[in-house]
């Protein structure tokens, strides 16, 4: 089963000895107690503390966190120093494959090390559940026992959610500049990058130090998408490269320095978007019978 939690005591208390039997290959316990998260770095795994007792500190982003009973963190392997226990420190951990999660890597690392509360909310249920499914585990030989399990990651899924929403308003509250500030510096950066074939919504917001998340939350307030911006403004460029252009110009040209992965698909997206194919237009376009692309004027800045 996905699920395993785990009693954990200051890192300094020497550990039991464990069963060299990997739980995944133990039939019948949906839910496996351990002595501690492993040593070594588990990459398949994530792990969800609820604190139990005792002075327990969370430092996440140079913030030091102190935690109260019932509050819980994600935290894995590979970073178990950012947890700081006192000597009555106690932590139970429930340890959950990462694919479970139903979110990419880089979204889940973005929840290892905040803290939740597990006083309100979101937090307050999941907590609540865990905590008695810990006091529960002679059932996880039984259906109840599964499918209490199966809850539990369905919990810890919505928790996950929740924490990526709050991280998005955050970005929003902390950006510099107002939205109305940060999307035209956004925008001429496309414009800048059109003829880019790596320009993605991950390279855009990595270029202005946001999420993906928050930057199709800032499209979505423009009515718009990334993608579609960005297919909107090269088809824009080349649909005025097609009609200016005194000699005939291949398709495959103009897709490949606009950006498009094939002529294929540049001009089945193009017809999408004229209603007729690039050697149309530019045939229209050259016998002078069509106007040139308003709103594509003086190409992008380079």
């Amino acid at each position: 089963m996905p699920l395993t939690p785990t009693s954990c005591a200051p890192v300094r208390v020497p550990r039991q000895a464990s069963d060299p039997t990997p739980p995944s290959s133990r039939p019948g316990r949906l839910v496996q107690m351990l002595s501690g998260m492993p040593d070594t770095n588990d990459r398949n795994h994530v792990y969800l503390g609820v604190h139990v007792h005792g002075r327990v500190t969370v430092v996440h982003k140079r913030a030091q966190t102190l935690l109260e009973p019932n509050d819980l963190v994600f935290c894995d392997a590979s970073r178990r120093h950012l947890l700081q226990f006192g000597e009555d420190g106690r932590m139970i951990f429930f340890r959950v494959p990462r694919w479970y999660l139903g979110v990419t890597e880089p979204e889940l690392n973005q929840v290892l090390g905040v803290p939740v509360r597990g006083g309100e909310g979101i937090g307050a249920l999941v907590s609540d559940f865990l905590t008695a499914l810990a006091a529960t585990t002679e059932s996880r030989r039984s259906a109840i026992g599964d499918r209490r399990a199966r809850t539990a990651v369905h919990l810890l899924s919505v928790l996950v959610m929740e924490l990526l929403e709050a991280d998005t308003t955050d970005e929003a509250d902390d950006a510099s500049g107002t939205v109305h500030e940060m999307l035209p510096r956004i925008h001429a950066y496309i414009e800048e990058h059109l003829m880019d074939p790596d320009l993605s919504p991950e390279s855009i917001a990595r270029a202005h130090h946001i999420s993906v998340r928050y930057l199709q939350k800032l499209f979505q307030n423009d009515r718009s998408t990334v993608s579609q911006w960005v297919r909107r403004r090269r088809l824009e460029f080349c649909r005025l490269e097609l009609g200016r252009s005194r000699r005939r110009i291949t398709m495959a040209a103009v897709a490949h320095r606009w950006g498009f992965s094939s002529p294929s698909h540049f001009s089945r997206t193009f017809r999408g978007a004229y209603g007729m194919s690039p050697s149309e237009w530019q045939a229209l376009a050259t016998s002078a019978v069509a106007p040139t692309a308003p709103d594509a004027q003086d190409g992008p800045r380079r």
